[in-house]
């Protein structure tokens, strides 16, 4: 296990950036952690033994994607960690991977537990499987429970608000080479059990059943569609992290063995 510093933490949250006209290097503000998370002195439970660690997506960063779910993760009693990677997840995958990586042994080696469960938010959701596939990562992760991932690509160019492009949008294309390699021979390695939760009305990863892993047995793979049980409940692909039947299906994966229960039945909005 890669055991590094703490400043090497802070170092990866930290992003470069580069005075516009000037050519001077400057420094960009630390990264501002969502409620609940960072914690570095929080100690994991008898209960809640593994360490929750939010990984956020494309064009995204940790305060934003995760400042409703992260405290009430933190309220149920969970040590919750959050990262800020590759120049808001838009960098090559591998190398967020890498990043991850990085962060995880962070979070076991502060917090003295063996294993991290990671709930990451659409390329978030699929970023770490290359981790678990290439990097060594099923050694570390009890589960992996990916909302509205992009595990098997999208249809819809990705792009920002202002049409700004990047190498982690073209990866996410279906069919790319990196999904093709990604999602060959087994889309769940033996280790950790694996919950994905996405919506019909995704409107980023298309069509919206892309999100669906579909190699692991009963036991180790569950696939949600939140309208299924709550087919009022509209939520779409970027408010998905902070829907409250979303956020129910989270908790209930996070304190069980094994993924997320099928049958379980949340409430529903009104």
């Amino acid at each position: 296990m890669r055991h590094r510093a703490l400043s090497a933490l802070l170092a990866l949250a930290i992003a470069g950036a580069v005075g516009l006209g000037s050519g001077t290097a400057q420094a960009a503000p630390p990264a501002v952690s969502p409620p609940g998370a960072n914690d570095w002195s929080c100690e994991p439970s008898a209960e809640h033994p593994r360490p929750v660690v939010l990984v956020h997506g494309t064009f995204e960063n940790m305060a934003k994607n995760w400042s409703v779910l992260s405290p009430q993760i933190a309220q149920a009693g969970y040590c919750v960690f959050a990262l800020d990677y590759g120049n808001n997840a838009t960098g090559p995958v591998e190398d967020s991977a890498q990043e991850l990586a990085s962060f995880v042994d962070q979070v076991l080696a502060a917090t003295g537990a063996r294993e991290v469960d990671l709930v990451g938010h659409s390329q978030g959701g699929m970023m770490p499987r290359h981790y678990l596939k290439f990097l060594g990562g099923t050694e570390e992760t009890g589960e992996l429970i990916g909302i509205v991932p992009s595990n098997y690509g999208t249809t819809t160019p990705l792009t920002s608000p202002s049409g700004v492009v990047c190498e982690a949008c073209a990866q996410q294309a279906q069919g790319s080479p990196f999904l093709t390699e990604l999602n060959a021979d087994d889309d769940t390695p033996d280790g950790p059990d694996y919950t994905v939760i996405t919506t019909r009305y995704d409107e980023v990863v298309t069509p919206y059943t892309n999100a669906f892993l579909h190699d692991g047995p009963a036991e180790d793979l569950t696939n949600i569609t939140v309208q299924d049980e709550c087919p009022n409940d509209v939520v779409e692909h970027d408010q998905s992290p902070n829907d409250p039947v979303v956020a129910q299906w989270v908790l209930h994966a996070l304190d069980r063995e094994g993924p997320a229960d099928p049958g379980f039945q949340p409430n529903c909005l009104p």
